[in-house]
């Protein structure tokens, strides 16, 4: 198990691709020869993206805009990439919401799960046999520290990570002898503009900022972490120890205590 090498007929997808770590997955997985297809909502963004890294790194990098919380958009997009040979799938779209469950918009909820739940699920369905097939492969499942323990005001995130979480580390046994390795990203604060969407920058507040890994950093471990062929990769000491604390603290401490962080930023 080992990041599978270049060719010009494979490709790395990336699915939020447009920024954040699934950008700097991109940078990273480019600079090291390998042809990419890049997925996310904004396509202006993918093109500037796509023209700089096939430019710098002379591989071929397509695009592919979708909104993966839309069924048919993402039915689709799975039928394409099935044509393709995909050596590495880094499955890393998501964002997240802050609020009481009952408090929050049903419709950006559902969609929460569709882009973190669903799209992840169903991209592995529709691209796990031929990765199985080929006999060579990776797949990186971005899911977070996050997932490791309850969090009220963050519960659909929380869960949904939960499934991400353990989703990739159950595929990281069931593929072993397979010659493709799962693993699973599980950052805890990172800077990105996904900490500026979900208001995670008034968080930014409370921690020092050694808390916090940049984008580029949580990639490079990723990727480090998929050529060694680790099952979890948590960049940056303060998420590895979020990831204990969430693991082995007891509920009835970890549960209150987050409610109180959580809770301030609704």
């Amino acid at each position: 198990m080992s990041l599978p090498t270049p060719s010009p007929t494979a490709r790395a997808v990336i699915t939020g691709a447009s920024s954040g770590i699934g950008q700097a997955l991109a940078e990273s997985l480019a600079r090291r020869g390998h042809s990419l297809v890049l997925v996310a909502r904004r396509e202006d963004r993918l093109t500037e993206l796509a023209r700089r890294l096939s430019a710098r790194y002379l591989v071929t990098v397509d695009i592919e805009p979708c909104d993966l919380a839309d069924a048919a958009d993402l039915h689709e997009l799975v039928t394409r990439l099935t044509k393709l040979d995909v050596s590495l799938l880094c499955l890393n779209a998501g964002f997240a919401t802050y609020g009481a469950l009952h408090e929050l918009d049903p419709a950006r909820e559902r969609e929460q799960v569709a882009v973190n739940v669903v799209a992840v699920h169903d991209l592995l369905l529709g691209l796990l046999p031929n990765l199985v097939a080929r006999g060579n492969g990776a797949i990186l499942v971005t899911g977070s520290t996050a997932g490791n323990q309850p969090s009220p005001y963050n519960a659909t995130y929380a869960a949904g990570k939960a499934f991400a979480n353990t989703l990739a580390e159950s595929l990281y046994g069931e593929l072993a002898g397979t010659g493709v390795s799962c693993t699973l990203l599980a950052p805890g604060p990172v800077r990105t503009e996904f900490a500026e969407v979900s208001h995670l920058g008034r968080i930014e507040k409370l921690l020092p900022g050694f808390a916090w890994v940049s984008a580029e950093q949580a990639a490079e471990a990723a990727i480090r972490g998929i050529a060694a062929g680790r099952r979890r990769v948590v960049p940056g000491p303060v998420a590895k120890l979020q990831g204990l604390i969430g693991q082995y603290s007891p509920r009835s401490l970890v549960v209150p205590i987050l409610g109180r962080i959580y809770g301030g930023l609704r």
